[in-house]
């Protein structure tokens, strides 16, 4: 299909049903980690919202009373466990992203499906100011929807060096603000080793510093999702990183709950 896939994850014990806005694979950042083949600058291609309909009415229709379930999937696994718009690049450069959230809003109501089942915006927040996004994001906000808003990096050469943006801290603190004004947010980062080396005290120092700001500022944040590398990069620099321990992750994950934020590790 042209933007719905399956992800059957046996750690959420059930299946995720992916959205690909840029199946062109093109997105306004280039963070070292991706895992998108070919991946170029840009933004997402118009959306043909009927063949996107089509595809996930049938696909949702396929995994309530087909046998996706029963063939392709683990017996403990065997439930939806939310829709995530996610893909190959920035799904909210879409400009028909407000119109696709109206579309799983009623295709999720026609199909009778639970109303806790999540609806999971997977974005780097760069484009969240933008008219259509947040008319998106209160949509979202009444489906049950959160944001997980990436944030690998405070440090202005962090951003350049690892998601490869000059987007400035005031601009992302604002936009954190913003979507969290909108929807539910979770803040998503990945910590990975460069060379050998895990990101540095004044990197973690920085990002602690902050997620303070944050609280100071009453910006309620739902929590962390501290992740690491998944799957090999495929990017130039995917020799250059690997996994930092979950010794390490476990670590810091402390240093920010001591800040009174909830953390999910995903090592």
């Amino acid at each position: 299909m042209t933007y719905v896939y399956p992800v059957i994850s046996r750690r959420a014990s059930g299946v995720s049903v992916g959205i690909n806005l840029n199946p062109n694979n093109a997105c306004n950042w280039r963070c070292i980690y991706c895992q998108v083949p070919d991946l170029k600058r840009g933004s997402a291609p118009a959306i043909d919202l009927a063949l996107l309909e089509h595809e996930l009415h049938t696909f949702l229709h396929e995994l309530l009373h087909g046998r996706f379930m029963l063939e392709k999937v683990p017996a403990e696994a065997r439930r939806i466990n939310d829709i995530a718009l996610s893909g190959n690049g920035e799904p909210t450069s879409a400009k028909e992203f407000d119109k696709v959230i109206e579309l799983i809003g009623q295709i999720t109501h026609d199909l009778s499906l639970p109303k806790e089942l999540k609806l999971v915006l997977i974005t780097n927040g760069s484009l969240i100011d933008r008219t259509y996004v947040q008319k998106g994001l209160k949509l979202m906000a009444n489906l049950n929807g959160e944001v997980w808003f990436k944030l690998d990096s405070v440090t202005e050469d962090g951003r350049k060096r690892i998601n490869n943006t000059r987007m400035s801290l005031k601009k992302v603190f604002s936009n954190i603000k913003l979507a969290v004004s909108l929807c539910p947010t979770w803040l998503q980062t990945c910590v990975f080793e460069t060379d050998g080396m895990p990101p540095s005290e004044a990197e973690t120092n920085a990002y602690l510093k902050f997620l303070d700001c944050l609280r100071q500022e009453s910006v309620a944040i739902s929590g962390v999702l501290l992740y690491g590398l998944a799957r090999p990069s495929l990017q130039p620099e995917a020799p250059r990183l690997s996994k930092v321990s979950v010794e390490w992750m476990e670590s810091y994950a402390a240093r920010i709950k001591k800040l009174g934020l909830e953390v999910r590790i995903h090592p």
